[in-house]
């Protein structure tokens, strides 16, 4: 069952039209999902920060810093555009390190992709959970992550296909009423193009099944939307004869995005992040991630992806080690240039270049979590001592380091040392003292755990 009660969920777009019209405008952007920097949203994202230096579930707008320029270019070119237009889709592939921003850049792309109403599956990818090559598991991962915009800060969103499906039934019950959403079934979503006949046939008997309130129905349906290995005995009688496989893993995804489509929802923004190495993948499987990427690429523009964008985070050795390899795929994602407002389609996000440089990156960052810090414990500070405080960390930090994850342990080594100012009192921050809380904090983490300990 959803997550949260009829009278709490919001509007479902077009839903208060004709079921069986289709709307082709979206209202204006939504209002800020997260309007204010609330005392339990700031205690949320100090938690993370402080425990993993992890960006946050919700709320990353209130620490984001150096990306602006990027995620201002997808709003105004892509996500505003994107909405509610069967022929419009994008891909872009995000380029930065281990510990050079890719996740949190990632949770910046949803959080901007909820305000518009979009639905968000954001993946992690690894070579032993989920590699992408793997359709069926790549499915699995985005069918399971499906997740609707938070009703307000801190609210959890509702997740997984299913769940979304089961909001939809009943936001246009509670507002039309069982015989009109009976009607917008059997007229709409049961006639929705969708590249796979079973993949609609399921989703509109799971509609129907959830308006009917059978269990039993709901139960299997849900199994195999989710990607589990449901038998085609148990699935045939219904019409279904299509069987969640490698062969057809794939095509269930275009047929996921085609169905929020016609369904009358703004569109979905995938979101894919390689949290492991996948560079380590043999030949054979590299070689089919690089053909499943060239074929979304193809697919971008084509009603197959309707009101799509698809991003697929990396490390910069994908392009210069794996990418030349695949001249199809390489042809695809060369451009002098990487994306900007100068140039809105290029193919590659850099976050190498970013909008601040090093210190002053970490010295935004710092203010920002001063901010959210002092919202959350109540502290009130020294204004002017603790900006020159951050100034020397961040200085420091930098000269310390040539590696970029000096960025998560920067977020770390600041939120420990704000604690320390609030309980044993303000003081000014020494250079001896900042550098040996950045040592501190390097030999803390220890030199075998520089890499996997910083790869957002």
């Amino acid at each position: 069952m959803s997550k949260r009660p009829v009278s709490e969920r919001p509007r479902t777009v077009g839903s208060d039209v004709r079921p069986d019209i289709r709307p082709d405008v979206h209202p204006d952007i939504r209002p800020d999902v997260h309007p204010e920097l609330t005392q339990r949203l700031a205690r949320h994202i100090l938690q993370r920060l402080g425990e993993s230096g992890q960006p946050p579930d919700q709320g990353i707008s209130f620490l984001n810093v150096g990306n602006e320029t990027y995620l201002k270019v997808l709003d105004d070119e892509y996500l505003s555009r994107l909405a509610h237009e069967p022929l419009a889709s994008s891909f872009k592939l995000v380029q930065g390190y281990y510990g050079g921003g890719k996740t949190h850049f990632l949770y910046c792309v949803r959080e901007r992709a909820w305000r518009r109403g979009f639905l968000t599956a954001l993946v992690s990818l690894s070579p032993r959970e989920c590699p992408y090559d793997d359709p069926v598991k790549v499915y699995a991962a985005v069918a399971t992550s499906l997740s609707s915009p938070p009703l307000s800060a801190g609210a959890e969103p509702t997740r997984g296909l299913p769940d979304v499906l089961r909001d939809l039934v009943c936001d246009r019950r509670e507002q039309l009423g069982d015989a009109a959403v009976r009607q917008w079934i059997g007229r709409t979503a049961s006639r929705v193009s969708v590249e796979s006949h079973s993949f609609r046939r399921a989703a509109s008997m799971f509609l129907s099944a959830c308006l009917d309130d059978d269990w039993d129905r709901q139960a299997l349906l849900e199994a195999w939307l989710r990607g589990e290995g449901v038998p085609l005995k148990d699935t045939r009688p219904l019409g279904i004869y299509e069987a969640m496989e490698p062969a057809t893993g794939f095509k269930m995804l275009r047929s996921l995005t085609q169905i929020v489509s016609g369904y009358g929802l703004p569109g979905v923004v995938l979101l894919f992040d390689e949290v492991d190495r996948n560079l380590s993948l043999g030949a054979r499987k590299m070689h089919a991630v690089g053909d499943n990427l060239r074929q979304v690429i193809d697919l971008c523009g084509q009603a197959s992806l309707p009101s799509t964008l698809f991003l697929y985070a990396v490390p910069p050795e994908f392009l210069r080690n794996v990418v030349p390899e695949y001249p199809a795929l390489d042809q695809r994602l060369k451009s002098p240039v990487s994306l900007s407002e100068r140039s809105p389609q290029a193919a590659v996000i850099d976050l190498e270049q970013l909008d601040l440089g090093p210190v002053e990156l970490l010295e935004a960052m710092g203010t920002r979590i001063e901010r959210i810090f002092r919202r959350a414990t109540g502290w009130a500070a020294d204004g002017e001592l603790q900006a020159r405080n951050r100034a020397r960390l961040a200085g420091i930090m930098s000269a310390y380091t040539f590696e970029i994850s000096h960025r998560r342990l920067f977020v770390k080594t600041y939120v420990d040392f704000l604690y320390h100012q609030q309980a044993e009192g303000e003081q000014t921050l020494s250079r001896e003292a900042a550098e040996a809380l950045v040592q501190g904090g390097y030999l803390g983490l220890g030199v075998e755990q520089d890499d996997e300990f910083f790869d957002a």
